[in-house]
């Protein structure tokens, strides 16, 4: 009999005694334990954060029956129970400092009860001070403080930069009484989706240990392939007399978060495809990224480098309010993930990467959508330009473009910064072919240059040149494809080679030029 698929459950105790399937994170747990005290981890949302914490919260309180057959079962010293001190900003929206420091009373007023300490001090950090150092008092072991979503009341109101330091200022000077209680602390933990810089949030709380691309806990989150394959095997079967799935487009569309070490799925994604048995962008349609595309939109992004983006491990942790950078952004809010990691010399940096098709084929439709008139309906003309490749109608699709942006309303281009941005009309253009899934490949290095875009669909690539000119058309993307021979290094790999030069026309505001050959030497 198959178990029950933990969808949207975040207690270790109700997957434990309710028959839900749990993949064993307790070796990870055991390993924090023995090579450290202060930790932080930063993960995207929906990745089991939440769930970590509470496992980690029963191991300590010495629930051994909960262990029973995991990996912490037999190795853990379950003679001593250590209490626990949760704070957790999970649930809710708070508006303002107000609010925040009313929920972080409310939060220690239930755990001052929990532990059955009164405490006088009724400033946020004077509280909790007193409420670990009670606490230890009395239970005569050290306290474990385990902090979730610690930074959920900033990124609530990151688009309001005044009410975004106020939060981080109050949240710094709670979590900056962590370092100054170690005498009664055995272990403490925060969590959240953003690492924000030490010199802002953490300076109170220098001694954490961040293991966010730490190879050893890439996996600490999320299911491994290995954990697919084994925990989840019967589900790979099908459900309800459906079909098993086919292990390969489960991979392409899930798989591929890493922090430096080994690659995992998104937990949310695979146990919602085995409940429907339907390929969904199940994570991304979660929490649409607003403020991301507001980011990408103000910033003139230029898409066709967003999923190939290269930064150090220094800028993907400059985050702060007011402070963002592009890089940090993606890659910490979970829509880019590490590709590989590059040393030079002394120094090291990180190629980014969309982690899977999910995440690459969402975040283009919603980039596209953002990007032009919603009144033009552009995943309509997607569509149509699927249509038109698997007819490999090119002629066809240049004129669905050059009518597309034709119609683009000259109200909404002048009020767009956007289309004042020479690369807003190849943005556009890619993310069309983007939102579709298709095989893309931007910039491809060759002994001549780079190629600005290559799409392959059925035994065909076509090779895109563009160029913005400043009236009609010049012809200048075409020579330049056969000039610099692109096309030579798709020869002898048994497709179809195509060749095709896009002009953008700056006072026009369109394509003036459109021009398709296929090229020479792959003619029957």
């Amino acid at each position: 009999m198959k178990k029950k698929l933990p969808l949207g459950i975040q207690t270790f105790r109700e997957i434990r005694e309710g028959g839900y399937y749990y993949v064993d994170k307790t070796q990870f747990a055991l390993r924090l334990v023995e090579h450290g005290k202060y930790f932080f981890l930063s993960r995207p949302r929906r990745f089991g954060k939440s769930l970590f914490l509470d496992m980690l919260a029963e191991l300590f309180e010495g629930k051994k029956e909960l262990f029973e057959g995991l990996y912490a079962g037999e190795r853990w010293d379950w003679g001593k129970k250590y209490p626990v001190v949760r704070i957790s900003f999970g649930g809710g929206v708070l508006k303002g400092r107000g609010e925040l420091v009313e929920r972080i009373r409310e939060i220690l007023k239930d755990q001052s009860d929990v532990h059955g300490v009164q405490c006088e001090n009724r400033s946020v950090g004077g509280w909790l001070e007193e409420l670990i150092k009670k606490t230890k008092e009395k239970a005569g072991q050290r306290v474990v403080v385990l902090v979730d979503e610690y930074d959920k009341p900033i990124l609530d109101n990151i688009e309001d930069g005044e009410v975004a330091v106020e939060m981080r200022e109050e949240l710094k000077g709670l979590y900056s009484v962590i370092k100054g209680a170690d005498a009664n602390l055995k272990f403490a933990m925060l969590t959240g989706v953003s690492k924000f810089s030490k010199v802002s949030l953490f300076s109170g709380l220098n001694n954490l240990t961040d293991i966010t691309l730490d190879e050893r806990y890439s996996a600490i989150c999320g299911y491994t392939e290995v954990d697919v394959r084994e925990v989840f095997a019967e589900e790979l079967e099908g459900r309800e007399g459906r079909g098993s799935f086919d292990m390969g487009r489960v991979r392409e569309w899930y798989n591929g978060y890493n922090w430096l070490g080994e690659s995992v799925y998104n937990p949310y994604d695979l146990l919602n495809l085995f409940d429907s048995g339907k390929f969904r962008a199940w994570w991304y349609e979660t929490g649409t990224p607003t403020f991301l595309l507001k980011v990408l939109r103000e910033r003139a992004v230029y898409l066709p480098k967003l999923g190939r983006l290269v930064a150090s491990s220094q800028l993907l942790s400059t985050f702060d309010v007011g402070n963002m950078p592009v890089e940090a952004l993606m890659f910490q809010a979970g829509y880019l993930t590490i590709a590989e990691e590059v040393t030079q010399g002394e120094r090291s940096f990180y190629r980014l990467r969309y982690p899977n098709l999910e995440v690459s084929l969402s975040l283009n439709e919603s980039l596209l959508t953002d990007w032009v008139d919603r009144s033009l309906s552009p995943m309509a003309v997607s569509s149509e330009i699927y249509r038109l490749l698997v007819e490999w109608d090119m002629e066809g699709m240049g004129e669905l473009l050059k009518g597309f942006f034709a119609s683009v309303p000259y109200q909404w281009v002048a009020k767009n910064p956007l289309a004042n941005y020479e690369g807003y009309y190849a943005s556009v253009f890619y993310a069309f072919f983007a939102s579709l899934g298709l095989e893309i490949a931007v910039e491809e290095s060759s002994n001549a240059g780079r190629l600005d875009m290559a799409v392959k669909m059925g035994g065909r690539v076509a090779l895109f040149e563009f160029k913005v000119v400043d009236g009609e058309a010049e012809g200048a993307a075409m020579r330049q494809i056969k000039e610099r021979g692109y096309a030579e290094k798709y020869r002898g790999q048994g497709s179809e080679v195509w060749l095709v030069g896009v002009e953008f026309s700056r006072s026009k505001r369109g394509i003036v030029g459109w021009e398709v050959e296929q090229e020479a030497s792959m003619k029957r």
